[in-house]
């Protein structure tokens, strides 16, 4: 599996047979790498997942959408708002549900957190948010928990997926800051690889991972930092 961070919540990662965009905010993000177009980074994308409502979640998605033809799996609210948007290629899910979808299967979560689309002043109610598990052939089960906070249950998602490669906010304020997005690493989950995100990008978010790989501890090897657009293989 390749991994691509590029910056806030935004990810590509690719296996066979599937080039998957997650949250693919890319104009207006502050962490994008410079050296990248939208067309870049979204070439050759087949399905693109979004957590939730959020601006600087769906992003550039809708344009993506349409100009690569690939396949949106979200919510029924974010599904049916980009159908209205002349997206036709949705998979519309919600909490608890898995679904497969050709070379990879993809369960939605619970998540801590809220979701609208902020749209000329007013705000779109774009149903629950949600953390998404993608499984996949010869693949280690990858786990984005999208926009959340802390909470007990995530011992069941655990129990129920057994994820080794974590896709986890850590910028406080919208979402788990680092002491609480490592507890929640280190009781919860055994991931064998842990990409921390949602933080770097706007300045009211923490800047920098310090304190999240501190409060890793002894687990802090288990931490992958990749500069945005920079591919990894987990």
């Amino acid at each position: 599996m390749k991994l691509t961070w590029y910056g806030h919540s935004a990810f590509k990662i690719e296996i066979e047979g599937a080039s998957i965009l997650f949250d693919p905010f890319f104009s207006g993000n502050p962490s994008f790498p410079e050296n990248l177009s939208v067309d870049q980074a979204s070439d050759g994308v087949t399905h693109v997942i979004l957590t939730h409502g959020h601006n600087d979640h769906i992003g550039d998605a809708v344009d993506i959408l349409k100009k690569t033809g690939a396949q949106l799996t979200s919510n029924f609210e974010i599904c049916m708002w980009a159908n209205r948007q002349g997206i036709e290629n949705i998979s519309p899910m919600n909490s608890g549900g898995k679904v497969n979808v050709g070379p990879f299967s993809v369960a939605l979560t619970r998540a801590d957190h809220s979701s609208s689309f902020q749209a000329g002043g007013e705000a779109i109610y774009l149903g629950n948010p949600h953390g998404v598990i993608i499984e996949a052939p010869g693949e280690k089960t990858l786990y984005h928990l999208g926009d959340t906070d802390i909470f007990s249950d995530m011992a069941l998602i655990d129990e129920i997926y057994q994820p080794k490669i974590g896709l986890v906010p850590i910028g406080d304020r919208f979402t788990m800051g680092g002491k609480t997005a490592a507890l929640a690493c280190t009781r919860f989950f055994n991931f064998d690889t842990i990409i921390p995100c949602h933080y770097g990008s706007f300045p009211i978010i923490d800047q920098t991972a310090d304190t999240f790989l501190q409060a890793m501890g002894g687990d802090r090897d288990k931490v992958a930092k990749p500069k945005p657009g920079e591919p990894i293989d987990v």
